[in-house]
């Protein structure tokens, strides 16, 4: 039997960035994992992960959007922030969302809602935008070749900054019913 607490905010948002940050790395210490997973649109996130894994003997895992997410062509991090991310050894994952990708276009031509983003609607439900973009940058990273299937930290919010952080063993897209959410280290009370 384990016992551990979890931090809750009262509401979700980027001012709890650093506050989230801070607790991943220490759960990730405490558990020797080696890769803390980070959703960063535009490398303000990752910025400050940067900084507090130096010399932490963890290594930092940016999953970003796809290009063309909020522009044609155009990818959502300024050059010189994923530039200065690369030159630290950050892996930079980019690529179209899992639980929406295709099937979201699909939904806003056709209507109606697929299995995927129904998934993905009791995610946000039921745990919040945070968590489940915190599955969702972790499927990411594996199928991206970016960290291997064991455990590590994932961290997430909505649009901007960070405000909930997990333990958990990823999986493939493929075997999404595979991954398990082992800890939540934490997350905002109100969704």
């Amino acid at each position: 039997m384990m016992e551990k607490k979890i931090t809750y905010f009262e509401k979700p948002g980027k001012e709890n960035t650093d506050a989230t940050l801070k607790l991943a790395i220490e759960r990730a210490k405490e558990l020797g994992i080696k890769y803390l997973v980070v959703a960063s649109s535009t490398g303000e996130t990752a910025i400050k992960a940067l900084e507090l894994v130096k010399n932490a003997g963890i290594e930092l895992v940016v999953v970003t959007y796809h290009r063309g997410f909020y522009e044609e062509g155009k990818d959502s991090m300024d050059p010189e922030i994923e530039d200065k991310l690369r030159k630290e050894g950050v892996k930079i994952v980019r690529q179209s969302h899992i639980l929406s990708g295709l099937e979201r276009s699909i939904s806003r031509k056709l209507g109606g809602a697929s299995r995927t983003e129904a998934i993905a609607e009791a995610l946000r439900s039921l745990f919040g935008h945070g968590l489940k973009v915190c599955v969702e940058i972790t499927i990411m990273a594996a199928d991206g070749g970016a960290i291997p299937i064991e455990e590590v930290v994932a961290v997430g919010g909505r649009s901007r900054g960070a405000d909930t952080a997990i333990v958990v063993r990823p999986a493939h897209m493929n075997s999404f019913f595979d991954m398990q959410v082992r800890e939540v280290i934490c997350m905002p009370r109100e969704k």
